[in-house]
């Protein structure tokens, strides 16, 4: 196990530094001067080459890049243009926010998704079932840009129950949890019936159901329990495609996180912003991709790991 985790480790790195130099390349390729956005159209030529040189704006792309790969090296990812603030310290302040959302939806997906799957497979064919294929469908269907304004409308608005906007409270964080959840509950939700089905049919479930096992725990300790592999494999993507969906629901809620700061880093063209912010998004799949395979050897004995 120790050298599976050390080989996923040191595999990390070169993914990273592709990632990395991906979106140098393309963040420069993008039109757009960060100078002008910064000092305006009108901006005298002299002030804008100072704050090119200022910058490092004024040297080869080259040099540009040696100099950001030399930074990350050190742990130092730059000097945000806009904030002028080093770029870690203003991502490790949006950060909690965006994984306080991410937790809050994937939370809320688990406890819609679990007994929705479970009572599909229990009685599948059913009208529970056919209910839950339903909810499955729309939630699949629904993008976070027409959910969110819709819940902001009805239950922000007209009703007047929960915030427009920001991250005052708790109850802040209700419409964007549900606007990030309800997508995901209709995938596990299905995806929990698919697998309590495959597995029922197993012989070892006709075996522990003829050593007098009830039926309930054939279900919940037998079956559920062979059928959280491929459960915890899409939660794991699902965990890490949120830290970078949450960039449209973040936008909608002005949720203050990573997400939001990505896109107005973009918009004031803050080259090390949206480096560091992708690269944060980076290793976050990476960390959640190694938890993902050390579960898979937890919740299944049979799954193993070189030594």
């Amino acid at each position: 196990m120790k050298r599976f985790m050390v080989r996923r480790l040191l595999l990390a790195i070169p993914v990273i530094l592709g990632v990395s130099t991906l979106v140098f390349l393309l963040i420069h390729m993008i039109p757009g001067n960060p100078v002008e956005v910064m000092l305006g159209e009108r901006a005298l030529p002299v002030d804008v080459e100072r704050l090119r040189n200022e910058l490092g704006l004024d040297r080869p792309l080259s040099v540009q890049y040696l100099h950001f790969l030399s930074g990350l090296a050190r742990g130092d990812m730059g000097v945000s243009f806009f904030y002028r603030k080093p770029v870690l310290s203003e991502i490790l302040e949006r950060y909690p926010a965006t994984l306080e959302l991410t937790l809050a939806s994937m939370c809320l997906a688990i406890i819609i998704a679990l007994p929705l799957g479970l009572l599909s497979a229990r009685r599948p064919y059913s009208s529970v079932d056919r209910l839950s294929m339903l909810f499955s469908l729309l939630g699949a269907t629904m993008p976070n840009f027409w959910l969110g304004p819709l819940l902001i409308l009805v239950f922000a608005i007209h009703f007047d129950w929960f915030p427009v906007s920001g991250r005052e409270n708790a109850w802040s964080l209700v419409l964007p949890s549900v606007t990030l959840g309800l997508g995901l509950s209709a995938i596990l939700s299905r995806m929990i019936r698919s697998g309590l089905l495959e597995v029922l049919d197993q012989e070892y479930i006709i075996a522990a159901r003829a050593r007098g096992a009830g039926e309930r725990k054939v279900f919940l300790f037998h079956a559920f329990r062979n059928a959280l592999i491929p459960l915890i494999t899409i939660l794991g993507i699902q965990f890490g495609a949120l830290l970078s969906g949450a960039i449209v629901t973040e936008t909608i809620f002005s949720w203050p996180g990573i997400g939001r700061l990505l896109v107005q880093a973009i918009e004031a063209r803050d080259y090390p912003l949206v480096q560091g912010c992708v690269l944060v998004i980076s290793i976050s799949y990476i960390i959640v991709n190694l938890a993902v395979d050390i579960l898979y050897a937890v919740v299944d004995p049979r799954v193993r790991y070189e030594k």
